[in-house]
């Protein structure tokens, strides 16, 4: 039997956790958002368009991947690729669609900033939301755990035998560990080059989802896949070419500036 509650009832209306977990996660993360980019003096006009458009793609791109890679659970019953309330939702598959609309959208909408200029203002905030994501939605979907442990701190989910590794809670402390790092860096280089922090977000992020993947959830579980992991290593690479493409150029800037001074 399940510790972890999927679905609660007011009245006559149900309400899965797993979905109103996920809708408090995106709203902290988009007012928090507000508020970094108004400190990095950005203009607000446009971005709950951009946040709309962005989280609808990423659900919807999220979902895609997550069907195509577990199409084996659909096959026989189509109509549960649309029972969202299930869980199954692939983050890269999310990500990939959402910076396709992101990055077009931010050129066109906020064209005196660059791309990673906006990354870094916008980054810490997705992070903090994707760490209350964790703990409010995985955590109380259906199958929402990882291996079977006799360990202390396993628990029990719905739709699986046993204690499980819980794998959302692990991974929230995870992101706010990282969340925590970048205000970090934030505060202790205030002079520090553009693209630092969304090199750093990337490289921790990428590295720690591939090895949860490996060892925390593996191919036994649903969600696991070797193209999960490939695509965390993938992620910390793009992040380590960022952060030593941009931190070059900021050396030369520095070196060019002290010329002509």
């Amino acid at each position: 039997m399940s510790g972890v509650p999927t679905s609660f009832h007011l009245g006559p209306l149900a309400f899965h956790t797993y979905g109103l977990g996920l809708a408090i996660a995106a709203y902290v993360a988009y007012t928090y958002a507000e508020r970094r980019l108004r400190r990095h003096a950005l203009n607000l006009r446009h971005f709950a368009a951009f946040t709309a458009v962005v989280l609808v793609a990423g659900l919807v791109g999220a979902r895609c991947a997550h069907v195509a890679t577990n199409w084996s659970l659909y096959e026989h019953d189509v109509a549960r690729v649309f029972a969202l309330w299930q869980g199954g939702l692939a983050s890269f598959g999310g990500i990939s669609l959402a910076l396709v609309f992101a990055v077009p959208l931010v050129r066109r909408w906020w064209p005196e900033v660059t791309l990673l200029a906006f990354a870094d203002a916008l980054v810490p905030a997705l992070v903090a939301g994707w760490a209350l994501g964790r703990v409010l939605g995985p955590q109380f979907m259906y199958q929402g755990g990882g291996h079977l442990t006799h360990q202390w701190f396993g628990l029990h989910y719905a739709g699986q035998a046993g204690k499980r590794v819980p794998v959302p809670l692990i991974q929230g402390a995870e992101d706010g560990a990282l969340w925590a790092l970048l205000v970090g860096i934030e505060r202790r280089f205030p002079r520090r080059f553009t693209g630092l922090i969304t090199g750093v977000a990337l490289v921790v992020w990428g590295a720690v989802r591939a090895l949860d993947e490996h060892s925390l959830l593996g191919q036994d579980s649903k969600s696991g896949s070797v193209g999960v992991q490939l695509a965390g290593v993938a992620m910390a690479l793009l992040g380590a070419a960022i952060l030593v493409r941009a931190g070059r150029r900021a050396r030369t800037s520095s070196r060019e500036a002290l010329l002509e001074g």
